[in-house]
């Protein structure tokens, strides 16, 4: 069997907060799951995200750091259009949330703004400006 690319794991220093957050963005977590020490979530597709507090991955890696600050990670939202970017954006740091780049429309052709969860992860919000040659806008990145 070959391995397959089935999870993605976020470790967070405040879980209620960090579901609080992707639950803005559209992702279905149970209320209940705020109190938990691992939580998951299956994307479209099929793919899951997975949340661990610190306290659970130093259950079994007593000797794990918890990094902090921008960089770490990244991921990726694709809004319905521009419009949506700029609400949810705004609705995010109106909230509170860390916006690192404000909405604009990106030399690739996306309507771009990016911010941080609150353990410092990336995540980008975009959707594309109009169709353009040589351009991939299913990626979040410049094709």
């Amino acid at each position: 069997m070959t391995p397959r690319f089935d999870v993605f794991g976020l470790v967070v220093a405040d879980m209620a907060r960090s579901l609080a957050f992707y639950r803005r963005l559209g992702l279905e977590i149970p209320a209940g799951a705020d109190a938990e020490p691992h939580v998951e979530c299956t994307l479209p597709g099929g793919l899951r995200l997975a949340f661990d507090t610190i306290a659970t991955i130093q259950s079994f890696d007593p000797g794990y750091t918890h990094s902090t600050g921008p960089g770490r990670t990244s991921l990726a939202f694709r809004c319905a259009d521009p419009a949506e970017v700029d609400a949810t954006y705004a609705a995010l740091t109106e909230a509170g949330y860390d916006g690192h780049l404000k909405p604009w429309d990106a030399f690739w052709g996306q309507r771009y703004a990016a911010l941080h969860d609150p353990d410092g992860n990336g995540v980008d919000l975009f959707a594309p400006l109009a169709e353009q040659p040589g351009r991939s806008e299913q990626s979040g990145q410049p094709g």
